[in-house]
């Protein structure tokens, strides 16, 4: 589907056959169980991976250097797993979202955002999400399922725009560490030298701050760490956030202040900004206290008002205020620009319950 033929309406796709396994997704290790299984050399793992990771082929016939006794074996019990986004929408400045078929038969949303020379995929990781912030769509789906590995590549593998890519956020609709088998698979596809070979400096994922899996991804990733913070005090961000009452916000920071984020890693808090919520100079003050021993950012994000929420966003001048307050006081701060608002494509917008109510399509087939 190209970047001009974009639709304004969106729908969900249908299960794809499942007695197929797919190939997208699978580290060395699970392509090499693989080819054992079919009594294949074990070198042909290798061979699979750089058709799957470097070759960006969709289908087994196109492995060429595998002969054509084991690509019809391969074919027999295994899929690519590609599959490409049922629906676009284009926005006014640019940003394009996607929707994507997962296998399981629901949808998901991302989001390609151009900026110069640098261009930013923000993807899903699950079919709504459990955290329940006041503020967000996705919050209001609710959840109805995690992503596989496959699911989540699928969102980059698929992309028309896959050339151009230059970073990925894990921002888009669910809760990372709430999945996180499947993203620490996914990240490690996207970095590993037989896969994507990426930097990890390149990839972000974010989290509202699930203390245990975050140590286990700081100990088993290298990639950038986004926590959504939007409130310094505990029973205010309770309010706005329910997962503070199981991710405790003090306990958080106290843990990221053991590890050193001094280095080319980075560590940085996402902050909407609400008006009179949590903008005042108190507010200003207690991230000063609560972040100034650890070496962050802080981005400043505007609120993109969702239907029936009693939440305004800040005036742009209290942004400027804010992100001056707080840059004065040794915090390094900066205002995110919103980005395809238009297309409810901007942060905390995405949502695909409409999908999963409205009747199905097959995977690929746009309205």
């Amino acid at each position: 589907m190209s970047e001009n033929a974009m639709q304004n309406t969106q729908t969900a796709a249908q299960p794809r056959a499942a007695e197929k396994q797919p190939l997208l997704g699978m580290t060395m290790a699970g392509l090499e169980a693989a080819v054992k299984s079919l009594a294949m050399p074990r070198y042909a793992a290798k061979q699979v991976a750089q058709w799957l990771y470097r070759h960006h082929v969709r289908d087994i016939g196109q492995m060429s250097n595998l002969s054509l006794r084991h690509r019809a074996a391969l074919d027999e019990a295994f899929t690519v797993g590609t599959m490409p986004p049922t629906m676009a929408q284009e926005s006014q400045d640019g940003t394009v979202k996607y929707l994507f078929p997962t296998l399981s038969g629901h949808s998901v949303e991302a989001v390609f955002i151009p900026d110069g020379e640098r261009a930013t995929l923000c993807v899903s990781c699950q079919v709504g999400c459990r955290m329940g912030c006041r503020f967000c769509m996705t919050g209001r789906q609710g959840f109805q399922g995690n992503l596989t590995a496959a699911d989540i590549l699928n969102q980059i593998e698929s992309l028309p725009q896959r050339e151009r890519l230059t970073n990925i956020v894990f921002m888009g609709q669910g809760e990372p560490m709430d999945n996180l088998d499947a993203v620490l698979q996914a990240t490690e596809l996207l970095t590993a030298d037989y896969a994507y070979a990426w930097s990890p400096r390149r990839i972000t994922v974010s989290s509202v701050g699930i203390l245990e899996p975050i140590e286990r991804f700081i100990r088993q990733s290298q990639c950038h760490l986004a926590i959504s913070l939007h409130n310094p005090f505990p029973d205010e961000r309770l309010r706005m956030m329910p997962a503070e009452k199981a991710c405790s916000l003090t306990q958080l920071i106290a843990m990221l202040r053991t590890y050193d984020w001094s280095h080319q890693r980075r560590l940085s808090f996402e902050y909407i900004v609400f008006d009179g919520l949590n903008d005042t100079q108190a507010h200003a003050r207690e991230l000063v206290r609560l972040l100034g021993q650890v070496a962050c950012r802080i981005n400043l994000i505007p609120f993109h008002q969702i239907p029936d929420s009693p939440y305004r966003g800040a005036s742009p001048q209290k942004m400027v205020w804010l992100r001056d307050y707080l840059s004065q006081h040794g915090l390094t701060a900066t205002i995110r620009s919103s980005r395809g608002q238009d297309i409810m494509a901007a942060c905390g917008l995405l949502n695909t319950k409409a999908q999963h109510d409205a009747p199905q399509l097959p995977a690929g087939e746009p309205i």
